[in-house]
């Protein structure tokens, strides 16, 4: 039975993202916020058919941490691709920091690169990663979109609590912004590189903002703490 709601869920997840692409290829024309409307979207029907197939529910928590400040980013934990969606249902239009080969996947690296997601060659000192930052400092000066960033660098298990990158704390030292953390469990019900998902409850939970000013190695110690803090007494 799990098998066969998992092999659903996927037929209806991946038919759904592809289909979105190829729809929304006229809006690679116009203005970015009717493709970020149409992320959220997709967003919002990939929510819907997990709980439709796995009967998995969503709840988030400290919605309103994300109100406290008119300007910010976003460090969240990683655990499942479902994260990438469900983050885009709450946030208004994420700008992703994300990894270089998705954007050279013909159609959907296309819908990403025209809602503003910054790539990055990770792992190297490349000369398109050295103009890392500048993208990022112009990114948030021209908007008030916040930026989303993945400090552990990749998914990984629920139970795993690996470092974070380093990258996340000189991003919030060079953009001077509060940091709102974000925990979650969501790899409890989708795994990362597994076929079958799960039916459970998630929680995405929105910490308080870190304020900016902190030397770099004393907010990265700190967001580490909290966030780990927070999956602890939600998994």
């Amino acid at each position: 039975m799990l098998f066969l709601r998992s092999f659903f869920f996927n037929i209806f997840l991946y038919g759904g993202i592809a289909t979105a692409c190829i729809i929304s290829i006229p809006l690679l024309f116009i203005k970015d916020r009717y493709m970020i409307c149409a992320g959220k979207i997709l967003s919002d029907y990939v929510v819907l058919i997990l709980r439709i197939f796995l009967n998995a529910k969503i709840e988030f928590k400290g919605l309103e941490n994300l109100k406290k400040n008119q300007k910010y980013f976003v460090a969240s934990a990683h655990q499942s691709m479902f994260e990438t969606f469900a983050l885009q249902t709450v946030l208004p239009g994420p700008i992703f920091i994300l990894k270089k080969e998705l954007i050279r996947i013909p159609f959907f690296g296309w819908c990403l690169k025209k809602i503003g997601a910054i790539d990055i060659v990770r792992d190297t000192a490349t000369k398109e990663n050295l103009s890392f930052f500048d993208k990022i400092l112009d990114k948030i000066s021209r908007t008030n979109r916040p930026l989303l960033i993945f400090p552990q660098g990749t998914r990984v298990s629920y139970k795993d609590r690996p470092a974070f990158k380093k990258g996340v704390s000189r991003i919030y030292d060079a953009i001077k912004l509060p940091c709102v953390p974000v925990a979650l469990n969501t790899g409890k019900v989708w795994p990362k590189n597994s076929f079958n998902k799960y039916p459970g409850n998630m929680t995405i939970s929105f910490l308080d903002p870190i304020k900016p000013g902190l030397e770099k190695n004393k907010f990265l110690e700190k967001l580490q703490s909290e966030i780990y803090k927070e999956i602890d007494l939600i998994d």
